[in-house]
């Protein structure tokens, strides 16, 4: 009786060894296939890194935000905006189409002449009030841009720009809603250049809000042609916008300090 307790003890423990033996190979199976499910999704991150640039891109930092704001845009942009502009494109003349856009780039002058003279460029700066006067004067209001066929070249400076050529580094790129491709120190300078706006800062709420959505549904429908490029030719639209964004930017910065050295 004893021995076959014993027998019966010793088996029992046998069991145990084996559960216990089976516990830790599949525990150690497990573990092994994790660490192998996550060198694989690093190996991968890393290739996918390396070909678009995804998260080490140190001009970016906040890209994970930025592409959630991207793609809020984009979709705004697919129901609302680009059919918007194309019904404008559609429904209105050209020669309207091109007057509207003259009306808002003389506005838009003034504010760049006060940006060329904060930046140290003068003669760019007189030139721009010259235009502005030019226009508003004899081209009823801006709608016919009557200072570029006298001579008068146009130029675009915002605050940002302003900034940049001040010394104030850009810092992270950032995906503003509607607005779009911005950086921190232009995001600060915007409200400034709402502000410098002459029709946004010197008119009523109402004169305001609609020739705001003039002026988007305007600038969307010149841009038609040049966003369906891009969709077509760009591998990651949100990395070529960027791209273009921050080297246009350090483009215009370059040049106005050139200007202000000289």
């Amino acid at each position: 009786m004893k021995a076959r307790f014993l027998n019966l003890f010793s088996l029992r423990s046998l069991a145990v060894r084996l559960l216990i033996l089976c516990a830790l190979g599949t525990t150690v199976t497990a573990c092994s296939t994790v660490a192998k499910v996550k060198t694989n999704a690093l190996v991968t991150l890393e290739k996918v890194s390396e070909t678009t640039g995804i998260g080490n891109n140190p001009d970016d930092p906040l890209e994970g935000f930025n592409r959630s704001m991207f793609n809020f845009n984009e979709s705004l942009d697919a129901t609302v905006l680009k059919p918007t502009a194309q019904a404008y494109q559609t429904m209105t003349p050209d020669f309207v189409q091109t007057g509207i856009g003259n009306f808002f780039g003389n506005i838009g002058d003034a504010w760049t002449a006060v940006n060329n003279v904060l930046q140290g460029n003068i003669g760019d700066g007189v030139n721009d009030i010259l235009r502005f006067g030019v226009n508003t004067t004899f081209g009823l209001a801006g709608f016919i841009d009557i200072a570029s066929a006298a001579g008068m070249p146009k130029h675009r400076a915002d605050f940002g720009q302003t900034l940049g050529v001040w010394g104030v580094p850009s810092g992270p790129f950032v995906m503003l809603p509607i607005l779009g491709a911005s950086t921190l120190r232009d995001t600060i300078a915007t409200p400034i250049d709402f502000k410098g706006d002459l029709l946004y800062s010197q008119t009523s709420t109402a004169v305001k809000n609609s020739t705001s959505l003039l002026k988007v549904v305007d600038k969307r429908a010149a841009a038609l042609d040049a966003v369906s490029l891009i969709e077509e030719a760009a591998l990651d639209k949100y990395v070529f916008i960027r791209g273009a964004y921050l080297q246009r930017r350090e483009s215009q910065i370059s040049a106005g300090k050139r200007e202000e050295q000289e």
